[in-house]
């Protein structure tokens, strides 16, 4: 217990308990797979919930903690907290991006080429309907209704809805359809919509990085990741 009091060992396992259950909703069953990622996704889903900015610095310094000690231990290769930032920047991560900001954003994924087309498909529909990384990455074929203007996609609990799609997105679509997926599926019949360069599912931590790829290349303040792209959605909507 290194000494700690009884209330800060009660603290930091009601900490673990919220990561736990977190990653169990992510289908993780044991820190082992767990991810930066999954680390970052879990505190903004806590801010969200209105945990306090104390309770999240709190958080993120018991999962430091953590993983530190399975790395010591011999349990894990690598501690996945180890490179997060200052509690502190919890506190600034932005919430949403200006529609200029995001118009940068999708402007950073131009371009001939099969990935910076299969990127801007993506990065418009993160910004056109909202959707989760688990959803993006599990999108099939079958689940676009582009004519009709719209994508049905399954969220948390299996959960099926149907979503409005824009003009802008929709053309993004028809044309990694038209010129870059059948290059990427080559012989492969994977029927997810967006796939990586060997043909298969393009991973929820592979789109993580993308959006933090031309996040950083459209040169926008702070940290961008597909949940800022959520809440723009939302914000986006609302405003106009």
């Amino acid at each position: 217990a290194r000494g700690l009091a009884a209330n800060t060992r009660a603290a930091y396992g009601a900490d673990l308990a919220a990561f736990f259950r977190f990653l169990g909703r992510q289908g993780l069953v044991s820190a082992h797979g767990a991810e930066r990622h999954h680390i970052v996704e879990f505190l903004d889903a806590e801010r969200q919930r209105g945990v306090t900015a104390a309770t999240l610095a709190r958080r993120l310094v018991t999962l430091k903690v953590f993983f530190g000690w399975l790395q010591a231990e011999g349990v894990l290769d690598r501690n996945a907290a180890e490179a997060l930032s200052a509690p502190k920047t919890w506190r600034i991560l932005p919430d949403t991006l200006t529609p200029a900001a995001v118009e940068q954003l999708l402007a950073a994924a131009t371009g001939e080429g099969r990935f910076a087309c299969r990127d801007r498909a993506l990065l418009e529909l993160l910004y056109a309907c909202g959707l989760r990384v688990s959803e993006a990455a599990d999108l099939r074929i079958e689940d676009l209704h582009l004519d009709e203007g719209f994508i049905r996609c399954t969220g948390k609990g299996d959960r099926q809805r149907v979503v409005p799609l824009g003009s802008a997105a929709a053309a993004a679509i028809r044309r990694y359809l038209a010129e870059a997926r059948p290059a990427l599926a080559g012989d492969r019949n994977d029927e997810h919509l967006f796939l990586s360069r060997f043909g298969r599912r393009l991973s929820r931590q592979m789109i993580w990085r993308l959006v933090g790829h031309y996040g950083r290349a459209a040169m926008i303040r702070g940290p961008v990741h597909p949940h800022v792209l959520r809440h723009c959605f939302a914000s986006h909507l609302l405003a106009n």
